[in-house]
């Protein structure tokens, strides 16, 4: 079973941070993440999703793999291949996967404009381990589907980011 968590930066910038930060630690086997988008708003309160799938060119490369091999059969490849590269890429603009579109552009019309919220979906996680390298991060939870016990862990750690005092520059 997976879970979502969806966390507020007060910048895309620091919400692409810590989806980096995830991703090492993906590679570090501490997090197995389903889906990581960034959903931002504009001044005018315009919702844009910043995927890490872009399924409409994943469509358009395999559909014109499959229109080549099909037009090699039938004598005509590159109509084969250009036709394959469009019908994948309206298949992969029509694919959805990992987090539902519509409910994170809906969640997101919550946020402050300028904002960004991170939605996560994690499939496994060492807690701790993860929360010891988000937790500088800050940012404020806006909607988890963990356990009070696991939500509260989420809270804590964010929130010690705020409170830590940020050292001076050294002078030089």
């Amino acid at each position: 079973m997976s879970d979502l968590v969806v966390i507020v930066y007060p910048t895309e910038e620091k919400a692409e941070e810590v989806r980096k930060r995830l991703f090492a630690l993906q590679q570090e086997y501490l997090i197995k993440l389903g889906d990581a988008v960034i959903a931002t708003k504009s001044p005018e309160g315009e919702v844009k999703l910043h995927q890490t799938v872009n399924t409409t060119a994943a469509g358009a490369v395999s559909g014109s793999l499959w229109g080549l091999l099909i037009g090699v059969l039938f004598l005509n490849p590159l109509l084969g291949a250009a036709l394959g590269a469009a019908g994948g890429a309206v298949g992969g603009a029509l694919t959805d996967i990992g987090i539902n579109d519509e409910f994170m552009k809906k969640l997101a019309e919550s946020i402050q404009p300028g904002s960004a919220a991170l939605f996560v979906l994690i499939e496994e996680m060492t807690t701790d381990k993860v929360l010891a390298q988000i937790k500088d991060y800050g940012g404020t939870v806006l909607q988890t589907s963990f356990d009070e016990t696991k939500e509260q862990a989420l809270r804590n750690a964010l929130a010690s980011a705020a409170t830590t005092p940020i050292p001076p520059a050294p002078q030089g």
